[in-house]
């Protein structure tokens, strides 16, 4: 063998050598740090989703279109409507019914037509009225058809219908115009007025009875976060009239004063008998009521990031995580909702959506103690606000923008508007250390997909979240943040809140959020049952004349909507569950169970002539049989009507039997809020967190993130610092570098106008 071949060999077998060496170090890595793997692909939906699918700009545009040409009335743009005018309020999606989607979905029926619900005012006619015309199919409409009397039971009267973005402009320019001029020297001398230093804040309802258009306007300074800046003016406007030019004042209010109308307030200013609280002018900032931070920044807080890019994908409106899937849309006056969510592929739920935010106020000027919030009246997913990455959610979360047509002709769009983002929460979702018997650790990270939107109506901003976890699990949770409302503190208001600043009363109010849960558990077909405990005695076996008292499991059956309907302080089951007519491995009925988080305040007294319109606040929970007749707890026309509710849930409840049958839970959840000192400027979240929560109960024969990929076991004879045994020993190189942050952007101020 020559030297020639020698070496040859020699290369050879260093270069074997070599590779078996690199097998051995990176046998069981994790791979490259650096390297994402591509997102899970989503193929559990070929498009079927769409059935639920907010409608697209082309739809909507499509839309208006069908109805300036086909409803044979001129139709005025809604951004400049006069109350007098008709015009197209909204355009949303019309969701088919669920026994068409669910023949869709699982039967292999044809998919349902799509169509829109579009909302019109029509105030030029000889019976002004408010009409729901349903218009398909899209994208190409051929067809409309009045829904109105179908979905309501009668007409519904002009004086119901949320004011349109360019009624609140027009009483404002009304204030500006004719009211302010009226008390020259008291606007000038006592609130330095200058023509747009004071900003009005409305208050609803809008009078006393039905037919009343009547609102009460409180005046604040006109800088950052004036929500907190009462002057201690509030003006009655009476925009009943369909006649701009017939509006008027009927009553002021100063200083815990009435007067009949601004003319008289300035002669009595004149005259010397208006005490005067004078206010200091704030600066542009708005000072203590200002957001800027009163540091500079320091070191970076800490960031999240996938080492691997995300591990859930969005195809549409649909989305994957991990054994999760499930459909997504914006309702333009409800905000977010979920539906066909499913878990291993098995329907759960439905529907998951929000209902109602109310806020009932209290106070001792007259706009704080008539004020009783409906939000969805205003448009919670209108008011859905664009997000800022790293602060609202992760920097490197999903964002998603949203479309919607209201108060306008034209499309809008609010960029970032959605994000979904997979979040470590920090704990561990289960685990265990075993120092006895045999040694061992095992555990779970508690990671979550979370879907979320914070819509900004007014002075409050909303966290709505919906969040996924590996066992099974979905909790609907809201936070609430913003600016608290607030009057003029002046005689006895302290009775009605605490002082937060000179001449700011923080004001006592509720807050209410109602959810729509429609829960299919191992089918359509459900019933709800209760569990408890109570304790019992008992003589101990072993030893008679000694007594036990041992906890026992309680069983009921609710078979009737009357039973299954729990007013908001009364004790509720603390396991109550729909069950379905499968049984799991264990003999036990398979069920979904809903748990409340909730610190609510008392409700309105029944006696209320317009607590029927908020009826549902009654319940911490109600369930009820599905019906298409009874598709939301609320109406947007309940705000300026209270007193005649378009729709009061408490008539949903009606004691029919609710075995065996197509259910829905209504769940309301809300806190007390009394704003004190440290709400200034801002309300922190911490605390302000209520919600519920959807768990499995028997549903599986076992935990089913026992099947997570992130689970953790090790014992006491096993090198738990290999990755093939320990996939947290892999996380020195799995994230060793950071991924590409993309440049910080916001469009939140575009194509905005100040009223």
């Amino acid at each position: 063998m020559n030297v020639k071949t020698v070496l040859i060999l020699l290369v050879l077998a260093l270069a074997t050598i070599f590779a078996l060496v690199c097998v051995l170090l990176t046998r069981g890595r994790a791979p490259s740090p650096c390297q994402h793997q591509p997102p899970a692909q989503d193929d559990t939906d070929d498009g079927r989703s769409l059935v639920f699918a907010d409608l697209t700009p082309e739809e909507m545009v499509q839309v208006v279109r069908y109805l300036q040409r086909n409803l044979g009335v001129q139709l005025v743009d809604a951004s400049r409507a006069k109350p007098s005018d008709n015009c197209i309020a909204s355009v949303d999606v019309q969701i088919p019914t669920k026994a068409e989607v669910l023949r869709f979905l699982d039967g292999g029926a044809m998919r349902p037509p799509r169509e829109a619900l579009a909302v019109l005012y029509f105030g030029n006619q000889a019976d002004p009225n408010v009409t729901e015309y349903v218009v398909g199919p899209l994208p190409t409409p051929t067809y409309h058809r009045d829904v109105t009397v179908q979905k309501y039971g009668r007409k519904l009267p002009y004086h119901r219908r949320p004011p349109l973005a360019a009624e609140y402009k027009q009483i404002a320019g009304f204030l500006k115009s004719q009211v302010f001029p009226a008390a020259p020297s008291f606007m000038h001398q006592v609130l330095e007025y200058d023509g747009a230093s004071l900003a009005p804040m409305t208050a609803a309802p809008r009078g006393f009875q039905s037919g009343d258009r009547i609102t009460w306007y409180a005046l604040f300074q006109n800088v950052s976060g004036f929500f907190l800046h009462p002057v201690g003016l509030e003006v009655l406007v009476d925009h009943s009239s369909l006649d701009i030019s017939r509006w008027a004042v009927s009553r002021v209010f100063y200083n815990g004063q009435y007067y009949r109308d601004m003319v008289q307030l300035e002669s009595a200013y004149i005259e010397g008998r208006v005490s005067v609280e004078k206010v200091r002018k704030a600066p542009r900032d708005g000072d203590f009521s200002s957001m800027k931070p009163r540091a500079s920044p320091a070191a970076l807080f800490p960031l999240q990031y996938e080492p691997h890019g995300p591990r859930y994908s969005i195809r549409n409106n649909h989305i994957l995580f991990q054994a999760w899937s499930f459909a997504f849309g914006m309702s333009v006056n409800t905000g977010l909702r979920l539906f066909d969510i499913r878990h291993k592929g098995e329907r759960v739920a439905y529907e998951i959506s929000i209902q109602e935010a109310l806020s009932v106020y209290g106070s001792n000027s007259p706009g704080g103690m008539s004020t009783r919030y409906m939000d969805g009246s205003f448009g919670i997913g209108r008011y859905t606000s664009p997000l800022v990455r790293g602060v609202d959610c992760p920097y490197l979360a999903t964002y998603l923008d949203v479309i919607y047509l209201a108060h306008s002709q034209v499309p809008q769009i609010t960029k970032n508007a959605l994000c979904i983002f997979e979040q470590n929460l920090g704990s561990p979702l289960r685990r265990h250390y075993s120092n006895l018997q045999s040694l061992y650790y095992g555990g779970l990270v508690n990671s979550a997909l979370v879907v979320r939107s914070i819509a900004t109506v007014g002075n409050y901003d909303y966290v709505w979240d919906f969040i996924f976890y590996q066992n099974g699990a979905i909790e609907g949770k809201v936070q609430a943040t913003g600016y608290a409302s607030s009057s003029f503190l002046h005689g006895d208001g302290l009775r009605y809140g605490n002082r937060v600043g000179e001449h700011t009363l923080g004001t006592i109010h509720t807050h209410s959020i109602n959810y729509k849960v429609d829960l299919d558990v191992g089918g359509v077909k459900n019933s709800l049952v209760a569990h408890d405990m109570a304790f019992e005695m008992t003589r101990a076996p072993w030893s008679p004349e000694q007594q036990i008292e041992r906890p026992r499991l309680t069983k009921k059956v609710l078979d009737t909507e009357d039973q299954a309907a729990f007013r908001l302080q009364s004790k509720i089951p603390r396991y109550i569950y729909f069950a379905a007519n499968s049984k799991n491995k264990w003999g036990h009925q398979r069920g979904y169970r809903i748990q409340i988080t909730s610190f609510a305040g008392d409700h309105v007294p029944e006696a209320s002539s317009m607590e029927r319109a908020i009826s549902w606040a009654r319940y911490q929970l109600a369930v009820t049989r599905r019906k298409e007749e009874e598709p939301t707890s609320t109406s947007i026309y309940n705000q300026n009507d209270p007193w005649t509710p378009t729709v009061a849930f408490a008539d949903f409840i009606n004691n029919e039997t609710i075995t065996n049958e197509d259910l829905v839970a209504w769940i309301t959840t809300g806190f007390l809020h009394i704003p004190h000192s440290e709400d200034i400027p801002n309300t922190v979240t911490v605390g302000n967190s209520v919600g519920f929560l959807l768990r499995p109960y028997n549903f599986y024969d076992l935990d089913p993130s026992i099947y997570s990929h992130d689970g953790v076991f090790f014992t006491s004879e096993q090198d738990f610092t290999r990755c093939e045994i320990n996939p947290i020993a892999c996380l020195p190189q799995t994230a060793s570098c950071l991924p590409n942050f993309p440049p910080f952007t916001y469009d939140g101020f575009q194509n905005m106008s100040r009223i």
